[in-house]
C-alpha cells in the first residue's frame, strides 16, 4: 500500500506553495483537492498585495511584511520552473482615500505620496480628492497558481482530484492518513488548507466559514490604458500585463453561494466608467464570485492541532495570495519538527474551542 510522508489537503496557493516547501525537505507529499486545483478562492482572487497598516490586524503584520518581501523570490522560482507566468507587477497602487480617512492612512504608510492623478494614470477621470502612491506589487492569482501547480508536479509531487477529504484518520489517536468520499490514503502527517471548507474535516471543527467576493474582468482597449492598481472606497481596478482588468470585490456573508448578482456587476461596471471613461470601449470578459476563508478574529490558523501528527494552515481570508510564500515557509518549519522564525501563537488552532 502506497504512503506518503505528508498529505497536504486543499489545492490551492497554500496548499500547492507547502507541499512545495515540503518537497525541498525531502518529503514524500500527496495534495487531495475537494476538485480541480487551483480553482476555488485561488482562481477568484484579485492579486493585490496588499501590506498596509491600517488594513492588517497587528498580529498578522510580521506575516505580511515577510512575504511581501518573499515575493519576487517566490514567483520567478515558479515561474523558472513551470515555463508560465504569474505576472508580478510591481508599478504601485494609487489609493483614492475618503476625506475622512487620509490622515489615518497617511500615518501607517510611510511610503505614501501624493500622486497628481493626470501624471500618474492620464487616463482616470479627475478626482474631487486627493490620491496618494503607494509602493506595492501585484500578482496575477490564476497565472500564479497555474505555475505553482505545474511546479509541485515537475518536483515528483502527487495529486488526487475530484474527491473531496470526509476525515483524517487516526491510529492511536495520532493522524494516520485522510479518508475521502471514495477511498483513503496514508500519511503520518496531514496538513488541513482546505480554505472555507477546513471546518468541515473531521476530527476538529474549525471555524472557518466562507466570505463571498464578486468581481468583474474588462478586456481593456489599450493594454496601457492603467499602468497601477486604482483602489477607492467604492472599487478597485487591477490592470494585468495582457490588457485584462479586474473590477472588485464585494465582502458578503452568503455561506457557500457562488453565484454573482447582476445588479452587484452592473454596479462594478458603472464604477469603473466613473473612474476611467475610456473602458465603456472595453468588453466584459467574465465575472464570478469566489469564496474566502474567514475566521472568527480575521486571523489565519497556523500551526499543530492537539492531534499529533494533524496540522493546519486556513483562514487566510483576504490575504492568501499574499500570505502563501510565508505561510508554506512557516508550516514547513512546524510540520519539520523545526522552529519556526516568527511567534504563531496569535495563530494557533488551540484559541478556538475544540
Amino acid at each position: 500500500m502506497k504512503t506518503w510522508d505528508v498529505i497536504v489537503i486543499g489545492g490551492g496557493i497554500i496548499g500547492l506553495s507547502l507541499a512545495i516547501a515540503l518537497r525541498k525537505r525531502g518529503a514524500t507529499v500527496l495534495v487531495v483537492e475537494r476538485g480541480e486545483p487551483g480553482r476555488e478562492a485561488s482562481h477568484a482572487a484579485g492579486g493585490m498585495l496588499v501590506d498596509c497598516l491600517i488594513e492588517t490586524p497587528a498580529a498578522l503584520q510580521p506575516l505580511t511584511t515577510a512575504s511581501a518581501r518573499m515575493y519576487p523570490e517566490f514567483v520567478h522560482e515558479i515561474e523558472i520552473e513551470s515555463g508560465l507566468t504569474a505576472d508580478l507587477r510591481d508599478q504601485g497602487t494609487i489609493v483614492i482615500p475618503r476625506p475622512e480617512h487620509i490622515d489615518d492612512l497617511v500615518l501607517a504608510s510611510a511610503d505614501l505620496v501624493p500622486a497628481p492623478l493626470a501624471e500618474f494614470e492620464p487616463a482616470l477621470a479627475p478626482a474631487n480628492r486627493p490620491a496618494f502612491f503607494l509602493k506595492e506589487r501585484s500578482v496575477d492569482p490564476r497565472g500564479m497558481t497555474a505555475a505553482a501547480l505545474k511546479a509541485a508536479k515537475h518536483r515528483g509531487i502527487d495529486f488526487s482530484s475530484g474527491d473531496p477529504v470526509a476525515a483524517v484518520d487516526l491510529s492511536d489517536r495520532c493522524a494516520s492518513g485522510v479518508t475521502t468520499t471514495k477511498t483513503a490514503f496514508h500519511a503520518p502527517k496531514v496538513v488541513n488548507c482546505a480554505g472555507a471548507w477546513s471546518g468541515q474535516i473531521a476530527p476538529h471543527a474549525f471555524p472557518t466559514r466562507p466570505v463571498k467576493g464578486q468581481m468583474l474582468c474588462l478586456a481593456s482597449p489599450s493594454r496601457t490604458l492603467l499602468q497601477h492598481v486604482i483602489r477607492t472606497p467604492d472599487v478597485y481596478l487591477i490592470p494585468r500585463s495582457d490588457g485584462r482588468i479586474l473590477v472588485g470585490a464585494t465582502v458578503e456573508e452568503a455561506g457557500f453561494d457562488k453565484r454573482t448578482d447582476p445588479a452587484t456587476i452592473q454596479r462594478f461596471h458603472r464604477a469603473a466608467l466613473a473612474l476611467v471613461p475610456e473602458l465603456r470601449n472595453a468588453r466584459i470578459l467574465e465575472d464570478w464570485a469566489g469564496l474566502r476563508p474567514g475566521t472568527p478574529d480575521a486571523l489565519p490558523i497556523l500551526g499543530a492541532t492537539s492531534t499529533p501528527g494533524y496540522y493546519v494552515a486556513t483562514g487566510h481570508f483576504r490575504d492568501g495570495i499574499l500570505l502563501a510564500p510565508i505561510t508554506a515557509q512557516v508550516m514547513a518549519d512546524v510540520v519539520s519538527g523545526t522552529a519556526p522564525g516568527y511567534d504563531l501563537n496569535p495563530f494557533s488552532p488551540a484559541r478556538f474551542p475544540s
